[in-house]
């Protein structure tokens, strides 16, 4: 993804996200700080679909797969958009998910990193977030987080062509250099 900055107006609600430009800039709100992403890069766009095909092929029937911009609605001042994310059908309103996704993942770029390994982590993690992944399409590697007592913690990581099996949130087969390559 291009740049991440930091607006300089704090306490920002959801109205106020609501209000800004449709300009193909991604915005989402942690504790009413605005995050502004632009458009992802190739190396993360080529990730983000493989992974939702993937998704979208394995998830059991009464979930949905969706990608950024979906709003994942916190509350008035938290309000995030994983690149993607898993949601129990019955879960979904027209505008938004008002709990949280059984997945939520995302996909390293440069300019993102730390927001999502450190900001988004511990943002997921008070939400209540119980599995997040984090891709990263460049090394390839996976690292596959669930929450227990209320932390996520990592419960494996894996590169290049090793294949793992997971079983949550619903069994699914990958390996990362699978999402990353072409």
């Amino acid at each position: 993804m291009a740049p991440m900055a930091k607006a300089k107006v704090s306490q920002l609600t959801y109205a106020d996200l609501q209000a800004l430009p449709d300009d193909r800039n991604r915005y989402e709100l942690i504790d009413g700080e605005l995050l502004v992403s632009a458009a992802p890069n190739t190396a993360h766009q080529r990730a983000v679909a493989a992974l939702y095909r993937l998704l979208f092929s394995t998830a059991p029937r009464g979930f949905e797969v969706f990608f950024a911009p979906y709003d994942w609605y916190v509350d008035d001042r938290n309000v995030y958009e994983p690149d993607l994310l898993v949601a129990a059908t019955d879960d979904l309103t027209d505008r938004y998910l008002p709990h949280p996704p059984v997945l939520a993942v995302e996909v390293l770029s440069p300019s993102t990193r730390r927001t999502d390994l450190v900001r988004k982590r511990a943002a997921y993690e008070r939400a209540g977030l119980p599995h997040y992944w984090l891709v990263d399409p460049v090394v390839p590697s996976l690292t596959v987080l669930e929450l227990v007592g209320g932390r996520l913690v990592e419960a494996l990581a894996v590169k290049d062509d090793e294949v793992v099996e997971l079983a949550r949130p619903f069994p699914v087969s990958l390996s990362p250099a699978s999402v990353a390559r072409p």
